[in-house]
């Protein structure tokens, strides 16, 4: 009897860990990841935890700014995770076995003074930087204006790209056409590998707060929806283009909001193809529920909860204000990361005394 996790890994599902902790990416692992996520509140969350005080003290010793200590942190906690998917890189001859490192999300801080066209220049610079002499890095890129310019030209360049906090099928298409043209310009096309991050469970979250007058049946359900279109869109899209690799959807925020809500409403509702990124504690829930899952992706919701969903909700509304609180998500963690690393500075220099 396949547990879960297996059953969802067979229907389809290509399993990624939302995590670079090296215990929960080796335990996780064993049980049919593929490949791995990072971001600042990752980072935070393992440097609050004190098991690498070794390797921080190391690095504040050789440099004197936080924020290189930092990147120089999130980089070797990627580079340890890549060792344990790099087998799957192979077997799959590219196709898998990734992790995902993030750009500065500082670019995209309200307090930034860089232009629009100065942020694209800095995510071309530090894509190129982070991915050189990597195999199974995958460099995460904003789906905001500055980000979405710079994708072709870093896909262009051989960067394999994760396009990152996208809610709408308009940021989607701009991304994957940036992609498409970047393919283009490469020595070898084939060798292109991208995903498109969908954020399911922030749409929910926005339309109880935003869009109250939905029915019990359609609240809930619009994250869902948003995602299913834009996967079925993207399936058919790349399907006669002829690349060697997969052009996939990543399912992202498929942790539930709602206690009321069962752990694996998202786990369910999109297996079956492409690939999740699930906490650690998402996968520990449903190994529990003990459940074994069959394809849904292609299963829509019903015909009228459809129907009342496009008549209720604004979609470029929804891109807007998701955007604007996702900006704020994305930015502050990596303040958060500095400010705890300056005050781990702090304390181990005391000890050191």
């Amino acid at each position: 009897m396949p547990t879960p996790l297996e059953s969802l890994i067979a229907c389809g599902t290509k399993l990624w860990l939302d995590s670079v902790d090296p215990e929960e990416v080796e335990s996780n692992r064993a049980i049919g990841a593929t490949g791995a996520t990072s971001n600042p509140v990752i980072i935070s969350d393992l440097v609050k935890s004190g098991r690498f005080d070794e390797e921080l003290s190391g690095l504040l010793q050789q440099y004197d700014d936080d924020s290189t200590v930092a990147w120089s942190l999130t980089d070797h906690l990627v580079r340890k995770a890549q060792e344990v998917f790099l087998p799957v890189w192979e077997e799959t001859n590219g196709n898998d076995g990734y992790v995902s490192f993030e750009l500065d999300p500082l670019l995209e801080d309200v307090d930034c003074t860089l232009s629009e066209e100065e942020r694209t220049e800095q995510y071309i610079k530090l894509g190129r930087q982070w991915a050189e002499g990597h195999k199974n890095r995958m460099i995460k890129v904003p789906a905001t204006p500055g980000g979405l310019a710079a994708v072709e030209e870093l896909v262009a360049s051989g960067v394999t790209v994760n396009v990152t906090l996208v809610f709408s099928e308009r940021q989607y298409r701009i991304a994957r056409d940036a992609v498409y043209r970047g393919a283009q310009r490469r020595e070898d096309p084939d060798t292109l590998k991208s995903v498109y991050s969908i954020f399911i469970s922030r749409i929910d979250v926005y339309t109880e707060k935003h869009v109250d007058s939905l029915s019990d049946q359609a609240q809930g359900q619009v994250g869902i929806l948003n995602a299913k279109r834009i996967w079925q869109e993207n399936n058919a899209w790349w399907q006669d283009k002829g690349f060697g690799h997969q052009q996939e959807i990543i399912f992202a925020s498929t942790g539930t909001k709602r206690p009321e809500d069962p752990a694996d409403k998202y786990v369910e509702a999109m297996a079956g193809s492409d690939i999740q990124t699930n906490p650690p504690s998402t996968n520990a829930a449903v190994q529990e529920m003990g459940k074994t899952y069959t394809r849904r992706v292609d299963e829509m919701p019903e015909d009228a909860v459809v129907q009342e969903i496009d008549e209720k909700v604004d979609f470029a509304r929804m891109e807007d204000v998701l955007m604007e609180e996702g900006l704020k998500k994305f930015a502050d963690p990596q303040k958060a990361l500095l400010d705890l690393i300056a005050k781990k500075r702090s304390e181990l220099v005391s000890s050191s005394q």
